[in-house]
């Protein structure tokens, strides 16, 4: 069983910066990778980022602006995000490709957090 949660939502102007925050606990044998998703109202849920023993990849609407990060203990990830736009309002989940045990690989979703930009 693994645990995803996230913090650092709330609200923003427009131009301004965010700092989210998923940390995994729980019963596992390795996180193959790490990646914020977002769901705006109305919208399906899109990748933001994700990150894996290879390069960090990103949405082409966010990749200039948004950065993803993990810590030493593979165990946390952050999307500091920049230059706010109101567009960029949506719950940001974050999701775990988990390998529970030898036998059983599974993806995992943290509850989302919401960050909201104001004009």
């Amino acid at each position: 069983q693994v645990q995803l949660v996230e913090s650092g939502g709330g609200s923003v102007q427009a131009g301004g910066s965010r700092l989210l925050s998923c940390v995994a606990s729980g019963s596992f044998v390795r996180i193959y990778s790490m990646a914020w998703y977002r769901q705006a109202p109305g919208k399906q849920r899109e990748l933001v980022a994700q990150t894996t023993s290879g390069t960090p990849t990103y949405a082409d609407s966010t990749k200039d602006r948004f950065t993803i990060s993990r810590d030493n203990n593979k165990n946390i990830i952050y999307l500091r995000m920049s230059s706010l736009k109101p567009e960029d309002t949506a719950v940001y989940y974050c999701n775990a490709d988990v390998l529970v045990t030898d036998l059983y690989r599974t993806y995992y979703w943290g509850q989302g957090t919401q960050v909201t930009v104001s004009s």
